[in-house]
């Protein structure tokens, strides 16, 4: 069982920056896949970034790519995504998900979620 808890999140404007931060329970954290996920108002959750567990190999949405940068470090179970150059439509509750094995970009991939942390860009 992994517990996942998510930190970071809050009120910017727009071409700011947050860092969000997700804490992992368990002594087996380098063998997940870890994904960033968000969910706007009215819309479906959608996939943002994901790290892979030993070799933290990167994957990230086109909307994302080049703005943001998933990062891991195993030694504290944390997990993080620097969000830079924010844009009003980024704002969504953001979730931090875990599975075994390589990365998806579909949510039913994961097996184990965070309770999310909200993300608002004014403009």
């Amino acid at each position: 069982q992994v517990q996942l808890v998510e930190s970071g999140g809050g009120l910017v404007q727009a071409g700011g920056s947050l860092r969000l931060s997700c804490a992992a329970s368990g002594r087996t954290f380098s063998m997940y896949t870890m994904g960033w996920f968000r969910q706007a108002p009215g819309k479906e959750r959608e996939f943002v970034a994901a790290v892979t567990g030993s070799v933290s190999n990167t994957v990230y949405a086109d909307s994302v790519k080049g703005r943001f940068t998933i990062s891991r470090d195993n030694a504290k179970n944390t997990a993080y995504l620097q969000m830079n150059s924010l844009k009003p439509e980024d704002t969504a509750v953001y979730y931090c998900a875990a599975r075994k094995g390589w990365y998806s970009s579909s949510d039913s991939a994961y097996d184990y979620w965070g309770q999310g942390t909200q993300v608002t860009v004014s403009s």
